[in-house]
This record gives structure tokens, C-alpha cells and sequence, in this order.
């Protein structure tokens, strides 16, 4: 037997139908579809505490084939290699 005070199927199908017609109706805030999630880009914010200094450096082209050719992270390995280089 169901319990009292759960809700009937009828009533949460009607509910549920307001829910999605209010939703419908929000300009503001659509429904977000497979299309937005397709389009959508997953991108970092600014440090909370700047670790690196930017800096514009000229590499040899060659250098920068070879650590690019390792795959994502290529610009980590060059600052690896420096300070290894430089002895930290």
C-alpha cells in the first residue's frame, strides 16, 4: 500500500508538467540542450596566485617540434628542462 503522504503518480505528472512549461517560458534562463554542451569550451580561470611569469622567448623551431611532439604539457617540459638546465 502506498504511503500516505507521498505524492499520487497523477498529481507529480502535473507538477512536473508545470515545472517544464515554466521552464519553457524562462527567457532568461533556457533549458540548456546537447547543442549548448557540444559548443560549450572548458576553460581555466586566472591564478588565484600567479607561479609563472610570462615571457616572450624565441626557440629554434626544431626545439619547439620536438617537445610539442610529445603531446599537451610541451611547454611544462621546456620549463622542466630549464631548470634542470639552470640546476634547481
Amino acid at each position: 500500500m502506498p504511503c500516505a503522504s507521498a505524492p499520487s503518480s497523477r498529481w507529480r505528472r502535473g507538477r512536473d508538467a508545470d515545472i517544464d512549461a515554466g521552464i519553457a517560458q524562462d527567457t532568461d534562463n533556457p533549458e540548456l540542450t546537447e547543442a549548448f554542451f557540444t559548443k560549450a569550451k572548458r576553460t581555466r580561470g586566472p591564478q588565484k596566485t600567479p607561479t609563472k611569469q610570462l615571457v616572450s622567448l624565441r626557440l629554434d623551431p626544431e626545439v619547439i617540434s620536438f617537445f610539442r611532439a610529445a603531446g599537451p604539457g610541451w611547454q611544462a617540459r621546456i620549463n622542466e628542462t630549464l631548470r634542470k638546465a639552470a640546476g634547481f
